[in-house]
């Protein structure tokens, strides 16, 4: 009896479903610090030039004022993807005032949490939410933690191709039950094999020793007068120094079903924390966060993954995944590549949908807490020493070797890219995936491995290194202004930004408080 992933294989290969696969639909967030020519984080605001943080389509703000997020309509054709986000950065440069665009994960000089601005959105109550849920974020974790930045993949199937899927399975419900419990066995296997893209794309190795202010507690070793690293370290923007928090460890955020994950991300978001009822939500009038709660909001859960779907104005993301179901997932551990113009390149992409698809293909067992205690030590094996040799990750039947385990993944990963390939032409997606076999013999061909050859041939600090980037980017960039259709159609979404924001400023009719506290009834409202 074939196997799941051969039965997936055999339909995607007919004439009728393989051209099917020329639909994925994906878009591309991408964030990165503006410093100023000294290399320190920029202490301006927003620049008006590039239009409203909350309004903005391609333009906006994460945490701070300094930290710009770039954000690409879905499309279907990769080459499109990139030359959209090329024209935000082409846009963005000439109004930039002499600062530069940083180039890495890992942050630039930082002088403290005091000289990292907060993001600010306007007057409106959703603008006020907005800042006041990053100020809760800098009380809880600190603001340096908040100046990393990555890329967010958005990646869906088109609906021929889950139909197709679903008539495979014989499955009579309602299309979007389908995609949603797809989609989550999509999940379960991205969290299980994820630390394959790290070893692969990890870029962050490295860290300016300005950014452990305060932080004594880590276990990296000095590189330089500058830096601090880990000799075996792939991304450690994934670890403790990243996006993870000690408060959160016990969440065990269950991903079996869509009606699990909404339970325990509301009783997270609901339920009050200690550590959190010391901050106190307000004071002197002002909110120094959004509630007492474990999660603040769904965003402060930092995951690998996240099942998304787009929210209505003032709706919470569980109650629109209650409501409409999984529209599309958001991957979240990929570094900017510092090599890497735009952070990312079509050959990463055409990988990572190849990862994407294997993890739906593939057979998705159900987690338990033995299966997340495993997931969350391999992760953080592969980011703290991902390229030690004989390096051994922790599998349901017994310790793995990663090059054993990740040479049988890209087995079934080669297969997806054959299809791919023949509903593409050309050889792209196998040539993508032989590289991978490369960096898997080859620990010195992974980026993180290139970075810390580099620095050390160069003789540069992580600081000058990814600094060095950063000018040359910026000068590409400079050189290549946007003119004609490309640069008016950002002028009229940027002057149109404005505008929404000034009428989002006039429509508010209730006071900030009422407003949080209709929004906060909305997860006491889900049954």
């Amino acid at each position: 009896m074939p196997d799941q992933l051969t039965e997936r294989l055999e339909l995607i290969a007919s004439n009728e479903h393989s051209p099917l696969l020329t639909g994925l639909q994906r878009g591309i967030e991408k964030e990165s610090l503006r410093v100023c020519s000294s290399g320190k984080l920029a202490q301006t605001p927003h620049p008006q030039a590039l239009g409203s943080a909350l309004t903005h389509p391609h333009i906006t703000t994460d945490f701070s004022e300094a930290l710009l997020e770039f954000i690409t309509p879905v499309f279907t054709d990769i080459d499109q993807s990139l030359e959209c986000l090329d024209n935000v950065h082409r846009f963005t440069y000439p109004n930039l005032d002499n600062e530069l665009l940083w180039t890495a994960s890992m942050p630039c000089i930082l002088e403290g949490d005091n000289n990292i601005p907060v993001a600010q959105y306007g007057s409106s109550n959703v603008a006020t939410m907005k800042t006041a849920y990053r100020k809760g974020l800098g009380n809880r974790y600190g603001r340096l933690m908040q100046t990393i930045s990555g890329i967010h993949y958005n990646f869906s199937l088109p609906d021929g191709l889950w139909e197709s899927l679903q008539q495979q399975d014989y499955d009579k419900r309602p299309l979007q039950d389908y995609k949603t419990e797809s989609y989550f066995k999509l999940i379960r296997n991205f969290r299980r094999f994820s630390w394959l893209l790290i070893y692969l794309y990890g870029a962050s190795p490295a860290v300016c020793k300005s950014f452990l202010r305060g932080n004594g507690d880590h276990n990296l070793q000095t590189l330089d007068n500058g830096t601090v690293y880990a000799p075996y370290g792939t991304a450690l923007r994934m670890g403790d120094l990243g996006y993870q928090s000690s408060a959160q460890e016990n969440l065990k955020i269950c991903y079996n079903s869509i009606d699990n994950y909404i339970d325990t991300l509301r009783q997270a978001i609901t339920n009050t924390h200690p550590d959190y009822e010391k901050i106190g939500v307000k004071e002197d009038g002002d909110y120094r966060q959004l509630s007492t709660a474990l999660l603040q909001i769904e965003n402060e859960f930092y995951s690998t993954i996240r099942p998304k779907r787009v929210t209505q104005s003032g709706e919470t993301p569980v109650g629109a995944l209650k409501d409409r179901g999984v529209e599309y997932i958001e991957v979240r551990c990929i570094d900017v590549n510092p090599y890497l113009p735009l952070g990312i390149d079509a050959d990463q992409i055409r990988f990572i949908d190849c990862f994407l698809l294997y993890c739906l293909f593939e057979r998705s067992p159900l987690c338990d807490d033995d299966d997340r205690e495993r997931i969350n030590n391999n992760l953080k094996a592969v980011v703290n020493r991902g390229r030690e040799p004989g390096l051994m990750l922790q599998t349901r039947t017994g310790d793995r070797s990663l090059n054993d385990w990740a040479n049988k993944l890209l087995d079934g990963i080669d297969k997806i890219a054959e299809q791919l390939d023949a509903a593409h032409g050309g050889n792209n997606y196998q040539r993508v995936c032989q590289q991978q076999r490369g960096k898997i013999a080859d620990a010195s061909l992974t980026p993180s491995a290139t970075i810390l050859a580099d620095m050390d041939k160069q003789k540069k600090p992580f600081f000058r290194f990814a600094m060095d980037l950063a000018e040359q980017h910026g000068k590409d960039f400079h050189n290549r202004p946007l003119t004609g259709e490309d640069l008016e159609y950002f002028l009229q979404k940027t002057a149109l930004s404005k505008q929404q924001q000034a009428e989002i400023e006039a429509a508010d009719s209730i006071s900030f408080d009422q407003y949080l506290a209709d929004y906060y009834q909305q997860y006491s409202n889900i049954k």
